[in-house]
């Protein structure tokens, strides 16, 4: 699933193509890739709009229009977003086409049919819950050490919980975690306030290197021009399992926690 870096990164390659386009028409291919309102009127609700603003949230893209609603969007594990010419073909995946006056489509494929469309009043009405972005000050030691307090989940659940912390998921938490050597089945208020600030200060670091890398393609995620991101090649611990330790050369383990494939140094995270 993409996540923070990756998001940031299709937003800002999809902002020039987007931004004062108005929206001449929208045609849904798939009706439950739009979560809200039902089609016909987010169909009608779309017609003539132009996205004034373009924002992140989490995990989600939000577009501001003219008429003071929000369409957001959420890739989950496969979406992908494209402006293309409008005589290219439908690939097998397009759920959702915005019609654009000047004859380009902004097209959302997904193979995998989790990605969700929300045209809303308010973003709090689907990101309302969202705990703070993790790059921004509102995160920091003395936040995470309030949220983990007397908390027995382990510490990769909690940092995967979008109500403590928006925008991360399983590649960034394993990363984040290994560089501030802590074992992601410690629980959350085991933690010492010196491992809190390590942990914050890994989280902040591990996604600007991210960005600046333009994300990770392991598999799916893609830039809108189909441009892969190159942070894979830093990725230290997350699907590298068996290969060296890139600190002391133990073998990488692999276990399942809350459901979701994690992997960790044994040696470096006790």
């Amino acid at each position: 699933m993409p996540e923070l870096p990756e998001v940031q990164t299709i937003l800002d390659a999809l902002a020039p193509l987007i931004l004062d386009r108005e929206i001449h028409s929208a045609t849904v291919l798939w009706p439950p890739v739009v979560d809200r309102p039902e089609q016909t009127l987010f169909i009608a609700w779309m017609q003539g709009r132009r996205v004034v603003d373009v924002r992140r949230r989490g995990k989600y893209m939000l577009f501001r229009l003219d008429d003071a609603r929000w369409l957001l969007m959420h890739l989950r594990m496969t979406g992908k977003v494209r402006v293309t010419d409008a005589a290219a073909p439908l690939r097998p995946h397009d759920r959702l086409i915005f019609h654009l006056n000047d004859g380009r489509e902004w097209r959302f494929e997904d193979q995998r049919k989790f990605g969700r469309v929300y045209l809303v009043e308010s973003p709090d009405e689907v990101i309302g819950k969202l705990g703070p972005e993790p790059l921004s000050d509102a995160f920091d030691a003395d936040y995470l050490t309030h949220k983990l307090a007397r908390r027995t989940a382990p510490i990769k659940s909690l940092l995967l919980d979008q109500r403590i912390v928006a925008g991360i998921g399983n590649i960034y938490a394993d990363e984040s975690l290994f560089r501030a050597r802590i074992h992601p089945l410690r629980p959350g208020g085991s933690l010492t306030q010196e491992e809190i600030a390590m942990l914050v200060e890994a989280v902040k670091a591990v996604l600007a290197q991210a960005l600046a890398e333009m994300g990770t393609t392991l598999q799916d995620y893609r830039r809108p021009d189909g441009s892969v991101g190159a942070f894979q090649n830093s990725l230290q611990v997350f699907r590298r399992t068996g290969e060296p330790c890139p600190s002391c050369g133990a073998p990488i383990r692999r276990i399942v926690v809350g459901g979701r494939s994690t992997h960790f140094c044994p040696r470096e995270q006790r």
